[in-house]
């Protein structure tokens, strides 16, 4: 938003966008023309003087391979809105015995006889994601 000023939050995202971009052994000028903008454009993003906009994060982001959500990660909260934002209480986690059990049995075997082992253990390693993530 143009006239706002930055913030921590800002310098936080752009100490982020800086450490992706070393990592991946990319120099500034090379970012900034894959944005159209200078390369002193692109320092003052990482140095939280300009706020990033949306759009160029979500492009930095393909561009190394993290998710959006990686920049904000260990930003701290200035405000009293709840972790999950809008949604309900969190997920339970699956158990044993219940109503699921059939949808379960139908996926596992459908996953065992149409997937190569590579994606069944590909599959596995998501579905533990989501259950760490949803706070299972």
């Amino acid at each position: 938003m143009a006239g706002q000023k930055t913030d921590a939050r800002d310098v936080h995202v752009g100490q982020r966008i800086a450490e992706l971009r070393k990592k991946a052994s990319l120099t500034q000028k090379r970012v900034a023309q894959s944005f159209g903008m200078s390369a002193a454009q692109l320092q003052k993003y990482e140095k939280g003087t300009n706020r990033i906009s949306a759009i160029h994060l979500e492009t930095f982001s393909r561009m190394t391979g993290v998710p959006v959500e990686y920049f904000f990660d260990g930003m701290a909260r200035t405000d009293d809105v709840q972790p999950h934002g809008f949604t309900d209480a969190g997920q339970q986690p699956y158990v044993a015995g219940t109503a699921w059990d059939g949808l379960v049995d139908v996926v596992a075997r459908h996953v065992a006889e149409h997937f190569p082992e590579n994606h069944r253990r590909d599959l596995a390693a998501a579905i533990h994601a989501l259950d760490r993530k949803l706070g299972g």
